[in-house]
């Protein structure tokens, strides 16, 4: 009792300078981060289109996409979207009680943009959440149909990279499929790769074309990330560790 007693007046004094911050605040400032934080999900240099990240911030957990404004990231001052998130905090000292609130915060999302810029608030238009479609599926890549028409060159022998070349022409593409040749020391590096979202990894095939070695392989799922150099053809000629 005497503990409450001497704390009672330190509580006065913080309520009365303002240090005290009220639950409905501090549930404001909660979903005001969950906003934050799908604005760094949303980050990246890579073109896209509104659609393409409306999309992506729909599937993000405990985000609401209300309004995409805007054409492009790379048109303008990019695509602005205006999310709704929710935040909690808790009030009352002996029986706390949730306190539960929703806000709509505008990310912008553009090369310009900063890591970790903070959201706009701003009011929530009064319309439902918008609903996109499911992105296009990538076309399957040929990983066992490369891997048997590629061409085996024995031991000594030289590797023609014409003839690689002739033979993924013949595997007629998707259109879809982008493929990269590489020549380099003696050996032939093939890629063949869908475009990726900019977040998930991406999907590829590497092969390699030496004298008695013609392999092809997925790389791993943390190599195929964004920014890490997986799906290049570079590392079919010189694979980076663990990339295989």
């Amino acid at each position: 009792m005497r503990r409450l007693l001497l704390l009672s007046p330190l509580l006065l004094f913080a309520l009365g300078c303002g240090v005290v911050q009220s639950s409905e605040d501090e549930a404001a400032d909660a979903a005001r981060e969950a906003a934050r934080k799908a604005g760094e999900r949303l980050y990246g240099q890579s073109p896209r289109t509104a659609e393409e990240v409306g999309r992506s911030a729909a599937g993000i957990d405990g985000v609401e996409v209300l309004r995409v404004r805007g054409t492009s990231t790379h048109d303008g001052d990019g695509i602005d979207v205006v999310v709704r998130t929710s935040g909690s905090a808790y009030d009352g000292w002996l029986a706390p009680e949730e306190v539960t609130v929703q806000r709509c915060f505008a990310v912008r999302v553009s090369p310009k943009s900063e890591w970790g810029e903070a959201p706009r608030d701003v009011d929530c238009p009064d319309s439902p959440p918008q609903a996109f479609a499911p992105p296009p599926e990538a076309p399957p890549l040929p990983y066992e149909e490369l891997r048997a028409k590629l061409p085996r060159v024995p031991e000594g022998g030289r590797v023609d990279e014409a003839e690689v070349r002739r033979t993924l022409a013949a595997l007629d593409l998707h259109p879809g499929i982008r493929s990269e040749v590489k020549a380099d020391g003696g050996m032939v590096g093939v890629l063949l790769s869908v475009r990726g979202n900019g977040f998930d990894a991406q999907d590829c095939l590497l092969a390699r074309v030496a004298p008695g070695d013609t392999e092809v392989w997925v790389p791993s799922c943390i190599q195929r990330m964004p920014g890490e150099g997986g799906c290049a053809v570079g590392n079919a000629l010189g694979p980076q560790p663990s990339s295989r």
